[in-house]
């Protein structure tokens, strides 16, 4: 299997934050960056890219400017107070300032990733009865790494979703969107905080290649 293709994401939108330093890996530095990449109802997906200073200048000022980005949905464990936290964020392959009247965003968000569930699905119901399916999919990297990416599956992916077993390998294809939610922290304090997860249009069981 060519754990290369398994994570395939390209993304079009507009830059919505300055850098801000990550990590640095034998002597190249890497930075966090958000991008605003809009749905077609013209609300926007705020998605964290993880890019290299060699791919693009981190000192420019390039908010609001439109980029494309080709890369992988990678997830990383970061230790806190009491437990992990999964970080996720796109890690960025290449990059391409693009026009800044660019309109066509029907294709400006879009990932495939091919894994193996990992949790048993989540199958439940929004109040106006329209299913849904929580996965956990675990995508091979190279040198025995892998990303654990949160999908969310509706309607008859979903309900098909919800009787398959860990271990099962899938092939995914969809968007990754950003959602905020309320999180309770005490009985008085509540804060607002952000999930970043694949919302799926296709999916289907596959064997090893």
């Amino acid at each position: 299997m060519n754990t290369l293709q398994n994570n395939l994401v390209t993304l079009i939108g507009e830059v919505a934050s300055g850098f801000t330093f990550s990590h640095e890996v034998r002597g190249e530095a890497f930075y966090l960056v958000n991008l605003a990449v809009k749905r077609l109802s013209e609300q926007a997906d705020i998605i964290p890219l993880t890019i290299s200073e060699r791919l693009i200048d981190v000192t420019a000022d390039c908010m609001g400017r439109t980029l494309e980005v080709a890369g992988q949905f990678r997830s990383f464990n970061q230790q806190g107070e009491n437990k992990k936290r999964l970080i996720l964020s796109v890690f960025v392959r290449d990059v391409f300032f693009l026009e800044e009247d660019f309109t066509d965003f029907t294709k400006s968000n879009s990932i495939t990733l091919k894994g193996y569930l990992c949790k048993p699905p989540v199958h439940r119901e929004t109040p106006l009865g329209r299913e849904i399916a929580d996965l956990l999919l675990a995508v091979n990297r190279p040198y025995g790494k892998s990303d654990y990416i949160p999908c969310i599956a509706w309607g008859r992916n979903a309900k098909y979703a919800s009787g398959l077993f860990v271990g099962t390998q899938l092939e995914i294809s969809g968007r990754i969107q950003s959602r905020e939610y309320t999180k309770k922290i005490s009985e008085t304090e509540l804060i607002q905080k952000v999930a970043y997860e694949v919302s799926v249009s296709k999916l289907e069981v596959s064997g090893d290649d």
